[in-house]
């Protein structure tokens, strides 16, 4: 017995060394986990934000998460229910992941899942993770000037505004491509030109 009663007494020591340390054994506190805190989805496609519980002692856990857009959070769920621009898009999944039916470039953005439990020794742990959502480009819109004088400079412009990430552009002469320098093709090394990958401009 009193050999059990020092046990005891050590044991209540190191949980309290521990917690001064901010060090707390993972059976004693809530740890979550995610298999990826960058995520990347095509636009109008299923996602799955996971927020895996490790550890935990607590039966009923809050769990919370949050949507960060520029700098602001908002609920997407709270109390229970799917709230906020993903209501009717998405839904709890055990242990606690949020399953986004269809993304919008409008989901793009940073989602903070929050897990507290009362029962534990560390009662509280959250995640980061950041979702970027692809939205396929549309038809470029296309400025070529209708003549030019010999001997002088123009600039042919191609350009579109829907594609996430931004779209890279290259150019054809004669449904061949243009090498983004002339000097590294027998075909083009009489050709002078600049091409921007970035703007679509030629």
């Amino acid at each position: 017995m009193k050999r059990c009663k020092m046990a005891m007494a050590r044991l209540a020591a190191l949980i309290v060394l521990y917690a001064s340390l901010g060090h707390i054994p993972s059976s004693l506190g809530v740890i979550l986990r995610t298999t990826d805190k960058i995520v990347w989805a095509n636009e109008f496609e299923p996602i799955e934000l996971t927020c895996l519980i490790e550890s935990i002692s607590t039966n009923n856990p809050r769990i919370e998460w949050k949507k960060i857009k520029n700098g602001v959070p908002s609920y997407v769920y709270f109390q229970n229910k799917i709230s906020g621009d993903l209501e009717n898009r998405a839904q709890l999944r055990e242990p606690a992941n949020i399953l986004i039916f269809n993304t919008s470039r409008a989901d793009t953005a940073e989602y903070r899942c929050e897990v507290a439990a009362i029962e534990d020794q560390r009662d509280f742990d959250e995640i980061l993770i950041s979702l970027a959502v692809r939205v396929k480009p549309v038809v470029p819109r296309c400025s070529v000037p209708e003549s030019v004088t010999v001997g002088t400079s123009t600039e042919l412009r191609c350009l579109e505004n829907e594609g996430f990430p931004a779209s890279q552009y290259r150019w054809f002469h004669n449904n061949e491509e243009l090498p983004q320098d002339p000097k590294t093709s027998q075909r083009f090394v009489n050709f002078s030109y600049i091409i921007n990958p970035d703007t679509g401009s030629l």
